[in-house]
């Protein structure tokens, strides 16, 4: 089966452009609060877009579909990594990821924000390249 990986992709851009917009603001404007909103909200969006984008993947790797839906996120890149999706360093980050991504579920404020920001960056970079591992290996 071929997927389309280019919604990965564009959230990843939109996430690169976001954190473009947010260095411009005046760090504490409402442009700054309202970049840094984007940036958040696509950083959300890109990883689960990322983690559906795997769990179709992953179908084609494991006996049962079955099997796939009833992972859960992290057992999904754990299993991507055991199918050389990604690599051993790629997935303790992309854990991370998940664990900062569960706490925008339960805590706002600066604080918070300032702690997912730290990762954007290197998130920005592993989710583009997933989406390149993804189309070469099944694009």
């Amino acid at each position: 089966m071929k997927l389309n990986f280019d919604h990965l992709q564009r959230c990843s851009l939109t996430l690169e452009r976001s954190l473009q917009s947010m260095a411009k603001a005046e760090p504490g404007s409402v442009d700054y609060e309202v970049f840094r909103n984007a940036v958040i909200k696509s950083f959300e969006l890109t990883l689960e877009t990322a983690g559906k984008l795997l769990r179709k993947v992953l179908k084609a790797y494991v006996g049962s579909p079955k099997t796939v839906d009833a992972l859960v996120f992290k057992d999904v890149l754990r299993h991507a990594a055991l199918h050389g999706l990604l690599t051993a360093a790629e997935l303790e980050r992309w854990l991370v990821y998940r664990d900062s991504r569960n706490d925008t579920d339960h805590n706002y404020g600066e604080q918070f924000a300032d702690t997912t920001l730290a990762l954007i960056t290197d998130f920005q970079r592993d989710a583009l390249a997933l989406y390149e591992t993804l189309r070469q290996k099944h694009g």
